[in-house]
């Protein structure tokens, strides 16, 4: 000892680890407080550490060097030197690292962290360092999902947290909600087409917006996706132009609404393209219908009574179309034909065969108006909102002598017929709103990949860099010596 301070901070030293000892090993420390130390000392303050924590190894260590005790070798008192000064640049070959922690501390001082931390190490410092320290070799790509750095972790919610940071899709719904990692729980529920969160502004909203047919948010979105999701979106819109669109578009149920909000089709739409086209193709011909545009109507509904390989529902809903087109010219006798294809499996169409026959027996300038006053007005038979339907045409085309003889004509008729209850003389169509429907999808083919968990510790955290210190300064126990070196020249010497 050089001094009676180093013999204070040495008692100190002793008396701690005493507390810690048994038997023989208590016995030598606690005959090194009351006498002379003899050679049975370092063995027992060996002995002690090596079942102590790191902690405790690094603390008494610290107060070694404090008090210049010579119980390490040179080397190991070279490295508890730079330690305790805050040299982190002082190379260790890795034999000497058991725990990798100067390999460790020596990388973060670099500024090659990938480069200057030997990945062999890595099974050495996963398990114990800090997470945010974890999270620093993540960043600088040190640590990456082949690693499986989790498998070292023994807390369920770092092991989480980690998985959520380098494999996200092997993150249950479970485990991010204890995790509360809102990205990843809005985006399971944008997919499952579940109670949206609470709005955030961010791309599932905008999806949310587009899978509505909201055309005016598509600019921004563009600016939201990943390079390959903006390219899909612009063939998209390439398409509307010529009304065609490759296959794994319009297989996305989850953008037609966007479709069809963008899409106006110049001609007739072809039904057997696809499935997205048969719905244009329908739409448009009952939109036709609607707009009194009989010409175009017509040339529509013969594209959808020439697609006979189509669903039974939507064949129903095109002859009935066709039929409708028939009454309207008066050719009763094909529309009864028409309609007996398909009254036996629709009650709708079997009330349209009767209204039909029943015409037929009037004379041709005895019968009233053929057309279904709803669809007058742009609405399905028997729409409740007739009247304010009715209130808004008049006053857009209150110049428009034609039109208004057509809508009040229109109004006349469902007054009566809501006095009298009868709508027999009414030609039904649709015969099922949902086949003219829209899918109430979301456009899965345009929702990002789930980016990984954003970093939620510190950067560089000095309170887990001291940590880190901490256990490299533990892991100088093995260069603690037997007995006490004697000091030469270059001893530090104690200053009375």
């Amino acid at each position: 000892m050089f001094g009676a301070q180093a013999v204070l901070q040495a008692h100190a030293v002793l008396q701690q680890l005493a507390s810690f000892a048994h038997d023989a090993t208590h016995d030598a420390l606690a005959h090194a407080l009351r006498d002379e130390p003899d050679d049975r000392l370092l063995p027992a303050v060996r002995d002690v550490l090596e079942q102590a924590d790191p902690a405790t190894v690094a603390t008494t260590l610290a107060a070694v060097h404090a008090g210049g005790f010579l119980w390490l070798s040179e080397v190991g008192e070279q490295r508890l030197t730079a330690l305790a000064t805050g040299d982190n640049t002082l190379a260790v070959p890795g034999s000497e690292d058991p725990a990798g922690a100067f390999a460790l501390l020596t990388a973060l001082a670099a500024d090659g962290t990938a480069i200057a931390f030997p990945p062999r190490m890595l099974p050495r410092v996963v398990p114990w360092i800090p997470i945010s320290v974890l999270d620093d070799l993540i960043d600088a790509g040190v640590v990456g999902p082949e690693h499986q750095p989790w498998q070292y972790r023994a807390e369920e919610a770092e092991h989480t947290y980690l998985k959520a940071r380098l494999v996200p899709d092997q993150v249950t719904t479970e485990q991010a909600t204890a995790l509360e990692w809102t990205a990843r729980q809005r985006r399971d529920a944008f997919l499952a087409g579940d109670e949206p969160l609470p709005r955030a502004g961010d791309v599932y909203d905008l999806l949310e917006r587009v899978a509505d047919g909201d055309t005016s948010v598509v600019k921004e979105l563009e600016r939201r996706l990943p390079r390959d999701l903006v390219l899909r979106l612009r063939r998209l819109l390439d398409g509307v132009a010529v009304g065609y669109w490759d296959r794994d578009i319009w297989e996305d149920r989850g953008l037609w609404r966007l479709i069809f909000s963008l899409w106006e089709p110049k001609a007739a739409v072809n039904p057997a393209r696809s499935p997205l086209h048969a719905l244009m193709a329908l739409r448009q011909a009952y939109d036709l219908l609607c707009l009194n545009d009989l010409v175009r109507a017509s040339a529509q509904i013969d594209k959808l009574v020439s697609f006979e390989t189509a669903d039974p529902a939507y064949r129903a809903e095109a002859l009935n179309l066709h039929a409708y087109t028939l009454l309207l010219r008066e050719d009763l006798d094909a529309a009864a034909a028409v309609l007996e294809e398909i009254s036996a499996s629709h009650t709708s169409a079997e009330s349209n065969l009767r209204m039909v026959r029943q015409r037929r027996t009037v004379p041709r300038n005895d019968r009233p108006a053929a057309s279904n006053p709803y669809l007058d007005l742009g609405l399905p038979h028997g729409a409740e909102s007739w009247e304010t339907r009715y209130r808004d045409l008049r006053r857009e085309h209150v110049h428009d002598v034609d039109m208004s003889a057509r809508l009040n004509s229109a109004m006349k008729r469902i007054r009566d017929a809501e006095r009298d209850e009868v709508w027999s003389a009414f030609f039904v169509l649709p015969l099922d709103l949902d086949v003219f429907a829209l899918p109430d999808e979301v456009p899965v083919t345009l929702v990002p990949p789930l980016a990984p968990l954003t970093r939620r510790t510190t950067p560089q955290s000095p309170k887990s860099l001291a940590l880190v210190r901490e256990r490299a300064m533990a892991g100088l126990l093995p260069h603690l010596l037997s007995a006490p070196r004697r000091p030469d020249r270059n001893a530090r010497m104690h200053t009375q």
